[in-house]
């Protein structure tokens, strides 16, 4: 049975409020983990929530791993949720991201395994193939930098605006030197991309609001990005110094199994991809 605890947003923050009042005082490693209780993980709904408790449900028990899955529906909370120590990892995120909230928020969150690509589409509700979309067409991007860049990159690629050569991860519509239907870029939060569909012309989701959202991303994106060499896989992290903790180690094997791996490839259908 499926046993998933599920926080909003604002309880963790009010959680987050507690435990920061009582780490008042505590040594530089508050947040370092207690190996003898079970591993509590953070991770989206969909899929790594899904995966996760395939994991728990059909694999941990055998290998001796008590897992505990916890869902959260934003970006942020599950980085600083691992950094106070309030959950033993999280599973949601790619490198870029990753890196980009540690220089921004001076965490200390670092990569395990990588374990799937969520290939992020573009989908509309008003054409049927991305060259149809009309001179001057509202497409909204996920406002946060790592994903904004990733949505500008992957409309690059279908060539339906030229970005600035060598522009990296922190591309912005400043960095279009060539738009030749006129664009326009509506940014909003990444969650909300697939409800901003009714509204604007089209929309670059990231494939786990895309599938929670009902959507095909093998079947309904109007471009999808390639999987080959590509830097966005999504992966088990932690907060550093916690990577040799025995429950660590024992789910990264098994978020790498051939169980996972053929769950992952039966359940998504291409919509989700392993890596491993």
């Amino acid at each position: 049975m499926r046993n998933t605890a599920k926080l909003t947003t604002a309880v963790l923050a009010a959680s987050a409020l507690t435990l920061g009042l009582t780490a008042c005082g505590s040594d530089k490693d508050s947040g370092s983990l207690d190996s003898s209780g079970p591993l509590v993980v953070a991770a989206s709904p969909t899929p790594h929530a899904e995966i996760l408790d395939f994991v728990k449900d059909k694999l941990a028990k055998k290998a001796g791993l008590d897992l505990e899955v916890k869902e959260f529906t934003d970006y942020i909370t599950p980085n600083t949720a691992t950094e106070d120590g309030s959950v033993g990892a999280n599973y949601f995120q790619n490198q870029p991201y990753l890196d980009d909230f540690n220089n921004k928020r001076g965490t200390h969150i670092v990569p395990v395994v990588t374990v799937h690509l969520e290939p992020l589409g573009l989908y509309s509700h008003k054409v049927k193939k991305a060259d149809a979309l009309k001179s001057g067409a509202t497409v909204a991007v996920p406002n946060d930098a790592v994903n904004e860049a990733r949505a500008l990159k992957l409309l690059a690629a279908n060539g339906l605006i030229t970005l600035k050569d060598g522009v990296g991860n922190e591309a912005t519509p400043r960095d279009i030197t060539k738009n030749p239907k006129d664009l326009k870029f509506k940014e909003v939060e990444a969650a909300q991309t697939p409800r901003s569909l009714d509204d604007v012309d089209a929309a670059v989701v990231n494939g786990n609001y895309a599938i929670s959202a009902g959507l095909k991303p093998a079947k309904d994106a109007l471009v999808l990005e390639s999987p080959k060499d590509n830097p966005y896989g999504n992966f088990l992290a932690v907060k550093k110094g916690n990577e040799k903790d025995p429950r660590v180690t024992k789910l990264a094997k098994l978020l790498t199994s051939p169980e996972v791996k053929k769950f992952i490839e039966d359940k998504y259908q291409g919509s989700v991809i392993p890596s491993f």
